[in-house]
């Protein structure tokens, strides 16, 4: 007998233990449909006729001379550096402003003696504007009969005519030393064109007509008033700047300034 109720009450705990609980069904309105999803036929149609019709119009700006180069126009340079763009330029004219190819042009450019910095534009519908930057020249350079203007960091960037330019100061170099344009002048002429360069930012009450060099010895000489002695090419900024300042507080007898020690300038006759 109790084995007759062990046995229905493990009939019972199998029934219990296999039943299945029915989850519940969403309605067939609820059921995703991924065909929603798909673009129609008349959709693929429309974006591949725009995707086309924006292919031809690129290429007819392109290919057509409806955006073609008339003008280049150059800003921030002076007349003779101009005309030197402009001769560089000049195979892009007639070309589409879509072709024309920037960065070739500005490396053009950048390789110009007078050019320190490029940039090139797009102006539609038929210019292409050209922003300058130019090397600033703070001497002449002498050698015989020749003369070129160079740059603080000894650059040269034009050939002048001998005797022009006399508002820049003079370096004079010897026969053997090779200029070439865009190239710079033997590093032993470097002090010389820095110290000239930190002349022109001071802005000295009197014009620098020359830089003489003795030795390991800088010695900038003014037009009318003493001459500079900076000695070694050291600390070259703040000796023009200290020159500067004490020039305007020495008696107009001084016949020079020595900044060799900035700590302790002296002036005297």
């Amino acid at each position: 007998m109790a084995g007759g109720r062990t046995e229905r009450g493990s009939r019972r705990h199998a029934r219990a233990a296999s039943v299945v609980v029915p989850f519940p069904r969403g309605a067939a309105g609820d059921r995703l449909h991924l065909a929603r999803f798909v673009p129609s036929g008349l959709s693929l149609l429309a974006t591949f006729a725009v995707v086309v019709g924006a292919l031809l119009v690129y290429w007819g700006a392109y290919a057509s001379s409806v955006f073609a180069v008339d003008r280049v126009e150059v800003i921030g340079a002076s007349p003779e550096i101009a005309r030197q763009i402009e001769a560089a330029t000049k195979d892009v004219l007639g070309t589409s402003l879509v072709a024309v190819d920037t960065d070739g042009v500005e490396g053009t450019l950048r390789a110009l003696p007078s050019v320190a910095g490029v940039s090139v534009d797009r102006a539609f519908p038929h210019s292409l504007v050209v922003k300058i930057a130019p090397e600033r020249a703070v001497a002449v350079a002498r050698r015989g009969h020749s003369s070129w203007l160079v740059t603080g960091a000894g650059k040269v960037i034009r050939e002048i005519e001998t005797g022009s330019e006399r508002t820049y100061p003079r370096i004079w170099l010897t026969r053997e030393v090779a200029v070439n344009l865009g190239g710079t002048l033997p590093a032993s002429y470097t002090p010389a064109t820095k110290a000239l360069a930190s002349a022109t930012e001071e802005k000295f009450p009197r014009r620098v007509k020359a830089v003489r060099a003795m030795g390991d010895e800088l010695t900038l000489v003014l037009r009318h008033g003493p001459e500079i002695r900076l000695g070694k090419a050291t600390d070259l900024g703040l000796k023009v700047a200290v020159a500067a300042a004490v020039f305007r507080l020495v008696e107009s007898g001084a016949t020079y300034i020595d900044v060799s020690v900035p700590e302790r300038p002296v002036s005297g006759t």
